[in-house]
């Protein structure tokens, strides 16, 4: 399947070297390698989303790298990107999240979880797309203290806010696919 975006894309065999290594990384993963085909026109975009947001703070940064992918999972599964689900998945499974876990997230079931996990999936669910009166109660900032830093939660929520954000403009613009569930328009 292949996402319609209006913007001009930039074909697989004309794209640079880091931008064909994240194309084909996306593809391998989703079939939908859109969002770099697009970004690509852009190079400084591509550059701040792959490098400085995903290499720098995701895949880095102050707090472990396994919270960034359950929440980030979390958020798929509340917005109901297909494209991101497809590799959020995948990211979860591959730092040891069992396929009965995930089963647990999509029913919104976090028993089979620590409670730092708990907390980090709730703070996804709170800053998610599809709710609009999202808030970071004192209850659950007093759980995710219990596990993090202040500057830790913050990092946690920047990189939820960007992903809900790069999510909000992917559907605007055409650049992933969608679940059927997805309750942001039809495709």
């Amino acid at each position: 399947m292949m996402s319609e975006t209006l913007l001009t894309r930039v074909p697989p065999e004309e794209l640079s070297e880091g931008a064909r290594a994240a194309w084909e990384a996306l593809n391998e993963l989703t079939n939908v390698p859109t969002f770099v085909e697009v970004f690509a026109k852009a190079p400084e975009l591509l550059d701040f989303a792959m490098v400085q947001f995903y290499q720098n703070i995701f895949f880095q940064g102050r707090v472990a790298e396994r919270y960034k992918q359950l929440s980030r999972l979390r958020l798929s599964m509340n917005h109901g990107c297909r494209t991101c689900n497809l590799q959020n998945l995948v990211g979860v499974a591959d730092i040891g999240y069992s396929q009965d876990q995930i089963d647990a997230m999509w029913r919104q079931d976090y028993a089979g979880f620590s409670e730092d996990e708990q907390a980090v999936m709730e703070l996804a669910d709170e800053i998610a797309l599809n709710n609009p009166h999202g808030k970071l109660t004192p209850e659950l900032h007093a759980r995710l203290k219990r596990h993090f830093s202040d500057e830790e939660i913050l990092e946690l929520g920047l990189c939820l806010a960007v992903i809900v954000g790069m999510v909000k403009l992917s559907f605007a613009f055409g650049l992933v696919e969608k679940e059927d569930y997805c309750e942001f328009g039809v495709q």
